[in-house]
C-alpha cells in the first residue's frame, strides 16, 4: 500500500476544495465534492495520471455536488454519499443554481449510494469510516482515515470557524455536537482537509477555535 494523499482542486464561485484522494504508487482515487468545473478537475486528473474510481459526496449544498452527474458521466463512476438525509438538497441542485444565479451547468444528483453511521468506504487499501455529522447539513457525512491520521470534514468545521447553520436545514446545536462529540475524540493529531480554505489539525481547533472552547 503507498501513501495516501491529497490534491486540493478549488472550484465555482465558491472556490470549493474539491479533492483528489490517491494512492501515490498505483495513482488509483477518488474524487470528493466535485461542486462544479468538471473540465478542470479532468485536467488535474489527467495530468497527474491519476484514475480516479468514484465520486464521494460530503453534502448536498451546490458547491459540493453540482458538478457531480456531469463528472460521473466523464468518468463512468458511481457516486457515493452523502447521508440520505441530504436526498432533498440533492434533488433541488438546479433551484440552488437559480437562486444563486449561477449560470454553470448545474444538475440534480441522484447517488447510486446513500452512507450511514458506521459506514466504510475505500479504495485500494485505503478505508475510511464514516461519520454522520448533521448541523451544516441534514445529511453531512465526514471520511476518516484512522491508518493515516486524516479527515474530509467538508463543510463542518473550518480552520477557526464552524459551517454555517442559516441555511435550510441547519442547527447550530446539531453542529457544535458533531464536532464535540464525533470529531474532536478521534484526537488531538488528526490533520483534515476542509470544504474551503486550508485545513488544519483538530487539537489546534479544540484549543482556540472561537465556537468550540
Amino acid at each position: 500500500m503507498g501513501q495516501l494523499n491529497a490534491g486540493i482542486v478549488p472550484v465555482t464561485p465558491f472556490q470549493q476544495n474539491c479533492t483528489i484522494l490517491f494512492d501515490m504508487d498505483d495513482k488509483q482515487g477518488v474524487v470528493v465534492d466535485p461542486g462544479g468545473d468538471i473540465d478542470k478537475v479532468l485536467a488535474v486528473l489527467k495530468e497527474n495520471a491519476i484514475t480516479a474510481g468514484a465520486i464521494w459526496i460530503t453534502h448536498g449544498h451546490i458547491d459540493h455536488a453540482g458538478g457531480a452527474m456531469e463528472l460521473k458521466e466523464a468518468l463512468g463512476v458511481e457516486i457515493v454519499g452523502p447521508h440520505e438525509a441530504d436526498r432533498p438538497l440533492l434533488a433541488n441542485l438546479e433551484s440552488q443554481a437559480k437562486l444563486y444565479g449561477i449560470t454553470d451547468a448545474v444538475r440534480n444528483c441522484v447517488p447510486d449510494r446513500f452512507l450511514r453511521e458506521g459506514d466504510t468506504v475505500s479504495f485500494g487499501q485505503h478505508a475510511f469510516e464514516v461519520f454522520h455529522c448533521p448541523g451544516h447539513a441534514p445529511g453531512h457525512v465526514v471520511y476518516y482515515n484512522r491508518a493515516a491520521k486524516f479527515a474530509h470534514v467538508g463543510d463542518v468545521l473550518f480552520r477557526g470557524s464552524i459551517g454555517r447553520t442559516d441555511l435550510p436545514g441547519g442547527d447550530h446545536a446539531a453542529l457544535i455536537a458533531s464536532i464535540k462529540n464525533k470529531l474532536l475524540p478521534l484526537g488531538d493529531g488528526i490533520g483534515f482537509i476542509c470544504g474551503h480554505g486550508p485545513g488544519g489539525r483538530f487539537g489546534e481547533e479544540r484549543r482556540s477555535n472561537p465556537f468550540l472552547v
